[in-house]
């Protein structure tokens, strides 16, 4: 209704006026909407794909375990097999979250909360992935390339002979390097992959592991990687996940 000193006009034009921000939030909203739902669509799509990459390259690296485990035992030099267990021990999770804490008091005192967060998120990761894959290696109990068994998949077994798959050091390792690519980028976050490479280079080396053992860890990692950097919302524009989106 009009107030009595209105005139009809001035009520028309008054009401035109109120429903323009109404119409501007309404087109904000579905605009909210449509962005909303091209993300879920587009995480699902991502989560689908690194299941699917993984499990494939889990069941390919298993027909070839036995030929690569047999090719690296004929070719390791003495010599590199003692840099490799002195990799092995360095790449377990002390040295990740000693590195990690190291990251974490520098950027507290740095007072950056966005690297803060960052670095926090990548010990998370690291521990997620270290869990579950000492969970996985206690229930498949799959037995070590060294260790002397006609048992090829013995069930749960506590013992760490029986501990292969996955492998745990590359499942942190993964973890911890993974989170900084996905919140870095690929410019700053690629070369630290190496690490993991190497660390599961040694394990296979020192016949901790068969490769589809590191290929196991290196999934446990990435999805470790990418639940943690979801919750935590560490990604950023030029992410390296968002530039493979565009």
């Amino acid at each position: 209704m009009c107030r009595r000193h209105e005139k009809r006009g001035s009520r028309k034009r008054a009401a035109c006026i109120c429903a323009l921000p109404v119409a501007q939030l309404n087109r904000k909203l579905a605009a909210v909407r449509v962005k909303t739902e091209t993300e879920n669509a587009h995480r699902g799509r991502l989560w689908f794909l690194v299941i699917t990459l993984s499990a494939a390259a889990i069941g390919l690296a298993l027909f070839a375990d036995a030929s690569v485990a047999s090719w690296i035992n004929a070719n390791t030099s003495d010599g590199l097999r003692r840099f490799m267990r002195l990799v092995s021990r360095m790449g377990d999770w002390q040295g990740h979250f000693a590195a990690g804490l190291i990251l974490v008091a520098i950027a507290w005192l740095r007072r950056s909360k966005r690297w803060l967060r960052v670095f926090l998120a990548m010990l998370i990761a690291c521990a997620l992935a270290g869990i579950v894959a000492r969970v996985g290696k206690i229930a498949i109990g799959r037995p070590r390339p060294s260790t002397t068994s006609e048992q090829t998949w013995s069930g749960p077994n506590l013992h760490s002979k029986f501990n292969a798959f996955p492998s745990g050091h590359t499942a942190l390792s993964s973890a911890f390097f993974v989170t900084l690519l996905i919140a870095a980028g690929w410019r700053v976050g690629t070369p630290f992959l190496f690490i993991p490479l190497l660390i599961a280079s040694s394990r296979m080396i020192v016949a901790a592991h068969y490769l589809s053992d590191v290929i196991g860890g290196f999934a446990v990692g990435i999805i470790a990687a990418l639940f943690v950097a979801e919750r935590v919302q560490i990604r950023t524009s030029h992410s390296a996940f968002d530039s493979a989106k565009a």
